[in-house]
């Protein structure tokens, strides 16, 4: 089930590879390295596949409901 729309994906998406890049520069120490990429691979994942988990939760729906 998807509950993110596409304008939220392409955001995560970017924001990932935000993150990602800061991960692999080194920024913030190793502690810093690993919530960065923690933050990244999260993102990413979620962009890509269009399901956020806490979005389902607090019943947050960023896509357009599709009608029959």
């Amino acid at each position: 089930m998807i509950n993110e729309g596409r304008t939220d994906r392409i955001l995560r998406v970017v924001f990932g590879v935000i993150f990602a890049i800061l991960a692999f520069n080194k920024t913030g120490g190793s502690v810093g390295e690993w919530i960065f990429g923690v933050l990244a691979v999260v993102a990413i994942v979620t962009g890509v596949t269009g399901f956020c988990g806490l979005y389902r939760l607090v019943g947050i729906r960023t896509c357009p409901i599709r009608k029959p």
